[in-house]
């Protein structure tokens, strides 16, 4: 069972970026599908972007396309978040799937389709 670390939340105000980074503890994301997903309180956690585990696909929430970046190397998945809105307040988590396939459609924009979680970071968006 693999063991999700994320890091990188923090304070940013409307229009700037911050980066965040999702680790395994003690092993490597080697063979896993990543997602990015965010939560409010009371409401649903929804799917912000995934990466394929060879790195070569990707999918992103509408809202987030042309903004938001999703980007792996042998250890870490980074979501590089630019231009950030102050709906964007949430708490984000990185999710893993061991799976070779990847899905182009919202297959893995989906919690359900992540059997691995972090604890989340919170990342507030304000002025």
């Amino acid at each position: 069972q693999v063991q999700l670390v994320e890091s990188g939340g923090g304070l940013a105000q409307p229009g700037e970026s911050l980066r965040l980074s999702c680790e395994a503890s003690g092993s490597t994301l080697d063979g896993y599908v990543v997602g990015w997903f965010r939560q409010v309180p009371g409401k649903e956690r929804e799917g912000v972007a995934s990466i394929s585990a060879d790195g070569g696909g990707t999918k992103y929430e509408y809202s987030v396309e042309g903004r938001f970046t999703i980007s792996r190397d042998k250890n870490s998945v980074y979501l590089q978040m630019d231009s950030l809105q102050s709906n964007e307040t949430a708490v984000y988590y990185c999710a893993a799937d061991l799976s070779e396939y990847w899905y182009a459609d919202y297959w893995y924009l989906r919690p359900t389709s992540f059997p691995y979680w972090g604890q989340g970071t919170q990342v507030t968006v304000s002025s």
